[in-house]
């Protein structure tokens, strides 16, 4: 196998960059993953397409997680578990410790 490259792939806008490593096996495929995102890895035939598909998943797992934060806050909200942060909001609030920003 050839030593280990890394390619920087952006999530949304530049402010969300994801490093792959990349690199080609003995055989002449490529593997690339992030590790930072586990579950993003994968094997392509030529480095053009490992990119392109190690990008698509990054997108996917992303999405598949905010989406799942998400439906995790509108639970904790409709049961209640985030009841005490609006006590303590609005405990701050008439306490004057709120700044307009």
């Amino acid at each position: 196998m050839e030593q280990i490259q890394t390619v920087k792939i952006q999530f949304l806008d530049p402010m969300e960059t994801y490093i792959a490593h990349i690199q080609k096996k003995n055989n002449g495929a490529w593997i690339g993953w992030i590790p930072e995102v586990p579950n993003v890895k994968c094997e392509e035939n030529t480095q053009e397409e490992l990119l392109k598909i190690l990008e698509s998943k990054l997108h996917m797992v992303l999405n598949a997680e905010w989406e799942e934060w998400c439906k995790q806050l509108e639970e904790d909200v409709k049961t209640g578990k985030l009841d005490h942060l609006v006590n303590e909001a609005v405990e701050d609030l008439h306490a004057g410790r709120c700044k307009d920003l």
